[in-house]
């Protein structure tokens, strides 16, 4: 089998099908320079999920399930850290109108049966001391985790490769170029140009900082909060490095801009002051696989035999990469896809049409050539 594109999503199905025994050939020129390289790595299944994408959060909290059990496995595997964390997630309001926002979102969740917990202002800070005492209050999601997407992307393609997988740095600009019982699309944006799937690019830029005593930093929460209106992430590495995202931005450019920065910094200082004090060490902007629904595209390609897309996981990459390769190793040996794709099939998009641009082939060639 071949999967195009080896970022989390690719890497993480090519090692899950090569442990299962497939011949598993990726191709992408640069591994993890895609959204998987730009990206902060936050598992939220609760925080996550927003208004009006009602099928998402069960998939969410079913892929943060498995998140404890694919990080050992993977650490293993690769003999590496891929710095998972399970501190948890602080949202915090800097403002009577930011907690407001905050408050609204979150009680949405807790609608859904989701464990997120409202905090007083001085439950918040005995939390997080570092936190400023300007806040107006603030919740905790104890589920939501945290992981270092490049040294996942290190692990993945190390267990990939240990496990058989072959990565070839050849392009696929078409799947007609791709000679292989079963193609799987994990190209993110790249997957529109080789599928005909509406998969659009969403700009986020984010920076990292670090800590300028060289020591960890002064928080060690996931903090995910408002101030002033301005919607702001902070992510703690235990190496020092702080991750603050990120802009969503409907454009398709990686330029990094100095407004966006500004905004960027002034809401991360206005939650943690000293964060005035680290070292600007790295501004980037990616690229995420956006779809009309902001829901994943999961399945068999209609009209395509042999073709099977795994694309468009927007901001939910990274904790969606455990469900998503399990589910994807799953269809490609037994043909046979889970109920838990239906709702993200590419049907819902295509109607059943077919799309140019493959020449892949049906299970039945599959179990001919001897590759499950």
């Amino acid at each position: 089998m071949a999967v195009v594109g080896g970022g989390v999503i690719g890497l993480a199905i090519a090692w899950r099908c090569a442990r299962r025994g497939l011949r598993v050939v990726v191709h992408d020129p640069a591994p993890g320079s895609g959204a998987s390289g730009v990206a902060a790595g936050m598992l939220s299944p609760v925080v996550e999920a927003h208004f009006g994408e009602d099928e998402l959060p069960g998939l969410l909290a079913d892929s943060a399930a498995r998140w404890p059990g694919f990080a050992a496995e993977l650490t293993e595997a690769a003999g590496t850290p891929i710095g998972y964390r399970t501190d948890g997630t602080l949202v915090v309001g800097l403002t009577g109108d930011d907690l407001a926002e905050a408050r609204r979102l979150w009680t949405y969740q807790q609608g859904l049966g989701l464990p997120i917990t409202p905090l007083r202002p001085s439950q918040v800070r005995d939390r997080e001391p570092a936190l400023t005492l300007r806040l107006r209050g603030g919740a905790f999601a104890a589920t939501d985790h945290q992981v270092d997407p490049r040294r996942l992307v290190t692990a993945l393609r190390t267990a990939a490769e240990r496990a058989g997988a072959r990565l070839v740095d050849t392009p696929v600009t078409d799947l007609s170029e791709v000679v292989a019982p079963v193609t799987v699309v994990a190209a993110g944006c790249g997957a529109a140009a080789l599928t005909g799937l509406p998969v659009r690019p969403v700009k986020g830029q984010i920076l990292r900082l670090r800590a300028p005593d060289g020591g960890p930093p002064g928080f060690r929460h996931v903090i995910r909060g408002y101030a002033d209106g301005e919607p702001v992430y902070l992510v703690p590495r235990a190496d020092g490095e702080v991750v603050v995202g990120a802009t969503v931005e409907e454009r398709s450019d990686t330029a990094v801009s100095a407004g966006a920065v500004l905004r960027l910094l002034r809401a991360a200082v206005d939650l943690v002051p000293d964060l005035a004090e680290y070292d600007l060490v790295e501004t980037v902007a990616g690229l995420r696989p956006g779809t009309p629904d902001n829901a994943p595209v999961l399945g068999p390609l209609p009209g395509r035999p042999g073709v099977v897309v795994a694309t468009g996981h927007h901001r939910h990459g990274i904790v969606l990469a455990p469900v998503t390769a399990d589910l994807i190793a799953d269809l490609v040996v037994t043909g046979t896809p889970d109920p838990l794709l239906a709702p993200f099939g590419a049907d819902r998009f295509t109607c059943g049409a077919a799309r140019p641009g493959s020449t892949g082939r049906s299970k039945q060639s599959i179990e001919e050539d001897g590759w499950t």
